[in-house]
């Protein structure tokens, strides 16, 4: 299918003669959707899986925390240094084999890790090199796999379609780590330190990443560019960044998705410290927690795929926005595991929704042909994330770790209301499909 063809199925899809399927799995009934969303399913498990069995077995070999800093580092770095090429690609390359050959690529490298781990031979450096060499990978091919979806699914199924997408990662952040410590467990004969058990996990990563990469072959639309390239890869990311700038909407909302990432998710991490010096829980104590959030988390994707339709989105973008800050600080003066179960659930549901609406409206509001450079500036402001963590780290160490939580969610809710007031045009979209600019 060629680009002219495919725009007009595009068109087709954005502007049916039927009314729109407003079920909840009606994305998924789109086919070439669903081959990308069982392909990101399985990417989204593999990546979750890797981190649990690299962080083992790095911290098996050198005992030592900062070494495992290190190696997410390796892995964050490059996705904010590479993220912005990565939507010049996504809006001048055909999506499909973008997509595909990164996942073919992630396959590789850790199938040559598998080898290196399971000979005995895997040193420190390899878990750097792998890492960076994912986090790349997945900087260049991430935004032509967000920009892809309005495409395939057309706008009338994007919230519906983005719900889905955040439900994949959620679901795979709450399976994944257990998955790969059971298999290392089970592989290794009982001996958690054995090279050869963690060796075989990752020859499964390997094969994840291979069926995720095969999925995507399996369909029919290209993702072809819209127009020509007229500037250099340069010129293209300062025409991005210049857009969002200019823009009241797009800025706007970014911004909006900022703010959580700053002093939201910062219960994330300081949620093991919460669960030790505050519940006095152990080890099932912080996985029950962190359990709770993630199935929130899925139950908020889920409703948002079934509320697609919701009106005044830019005003529900606020309240979620404003609960989320409410939610961590109620967290923060929880003393029971009940009531910091309930907290954290509702922190875990509140962000999905927040979220997904968030990019699902960003992606409605900009043209095709800028979509990837869009979603790859939404995707490198997220690595601002640890200007919020540090401040409310220290706090917390000083002043005790409910306190950290607390002030953090003031904080995101004191932002919101000043949000509320400076971004009107945000305030005022409706369905989200229309053009406020």
């Amino acid at each position: 299918m060629n680009a002219r063809a495919q725009a007009q199925t595009l068109e087709q899809r954005a502007n049916p003669a039927d009314p729109p399927d407003r079920s909840m799995f009606a994305s998924l009934k789109v086919p070439d959707y669903r081959y990308l969303w069982i392909g990101m399913v399985g990417s989204a498990f593999a990546m979750n899986m890797q981190l649990v069995a690299q962080g083992w077995l790095v911290y098996e070999m050198t005992v030592s925390a900062m070494n495992l800093a290190w190696v997410t580092l390796s892995f964050m770095i490059p996705q904010i240094v590479f993220s912005l090429l990565g939507g010049v690609l996504a809006d001048r390359l055909k999506k499909k084999p973008v997509i595909m050959w990164a996942q073919m690529l992630n396959g590789v490298a850790t199938l040559v890790m598998a080898f290196i781990v399971i000979t005995g031979n895997v040193t420190f450096w390899d878990f750097i090199w792998v890492s960076a060499f994912n986090g790349t990978v997945l900087a260049l091919s991430m935004p032509a796999r967000t920009a892809f979806i309005p495409e395939i699914v057309g706008e009338a199924l994007m919230f519906n379609a983005m719900a889905f997408n955040t439900a994949s990662w959620n679901l795979a952040r709450i399976l994944g780590p257990a998955l790969a410590g059971l298999m290392i467990a089970l592989f290794g004969d009982g001996d958690t330190s054995s090279e050869f058990g963690v060796g075989l996990v990752y020859f499964v990563l390997s094969g994840l990443y291979f069926v995720s990469s095969f999925t995507v072959l399996l369909m029919h639309h290209d993702g072809f560019p819209v127009g020509k390239a007229t500037n250099s890869h340069l010129a293209a990311v300062g025409e991005g960044l210049s857009y969002v700038l200019h823009s009241p909407i797009v800025g706007g909302l970014i911004l909006l998705s900022i703010m959580p990432f700053l002093f939201g998710l910062t219960i994330n991490t300081l949620l093991p410290a919460f669960n030790t010096d505050i519940l006095a829980g152990g080890p099932k104590d912080l996985g029950f927690l962190m359990t709770a959030m993630g199935v929130g988390a899925i139950g908020g994707s889920l409703a948002l795929a079934k509320l697609g339709q919701l009106r005044h989105k830019g005003f529900w973008l606020f309240v979620t926005c404003a609960l989320w800050g409410i939610t961590v600080a109620w967290f923060g003066v929880t003393e029971t595991v009940f009531w910091a179960t309930l907290a954290v659930g509702l922190v875990g549901f509140i962000s999905a929704i927040n979220m997904s609406m968030n990019r699902s409206i960003v992606q409605l509001q900009v043209s095709q042909e800028m979509r990837g450079r869009i979603v790859s500036i939404d995707m490198m402001s997220h690595g601002l994330m640890p200007l919020g963590l540090l401040p409310i780290s220290l706090v917390a160490e000083n002043y005790g770790v409910q306190y950290g939580l607390i002030v953090s969610g003031i904080i995101l809710l004191a932002v919101t209301l000043l949000l509320w007031v400076c971004l009107p045009m945000v305030r005022r979209i409706d369905d989200g499909f229309e053009k406020l600019e």
